[in-house]
């Protein structure tokens, strides 16, 4: 009901965007937010958005370099990584339905692997 997309390989300073389709009918008005976990650390929440887009969180490692925003018209929410760091290096998860904002979600998909070589 949540797929990831658009993690890869990226230098230092570069950019990408992560996309997760959301299934519609059951998360159209419910909160959607990002999450990473690296290698031995925990899951960390990056950006949260709310179900109409006026409530955003960033966590503080990420404001000014990253940006959430979300699709209704195609149930998709984004997250634009500028400036990337090697520390961002990470799996990346997009969640839905939060239960305790930003840091609780009930529905979790699969993550996709950013990496930033340095």
């Amino acid at each position: 009901q949540l797929q990831a997309s658009g993690g890869g390989l990226v230098q230092a300073g570069g950019s990408l965007r992560l996309s997760c389709a959301y299934n519609r009918r059951s998360f159209s008005n419910f909160a959607l937010a990002w999450f990473r976990q690296a290698p031995g650390k925990d899951r960390e929440v990056v950006a949260a958005i709310g179900w109409s887009g006026k409530n955003i969180y960033y966590g503080d490692s990420v404001k000014g370099r990253f940006t959430i925003s979300r699709d209704s018209a195609n149930a998709t929410v984004y997250l634009q990584m500028n400036r990337l760091k090697p520390e961002d290096t990470a799996v990346y998860y997009c969640a839905a339905d939060s239960l305790r904002w930003p840091q609780e979600f009930r529905a979790w998909g699969k993550g996709t692997q950013v990496t930033v070589s340095s």
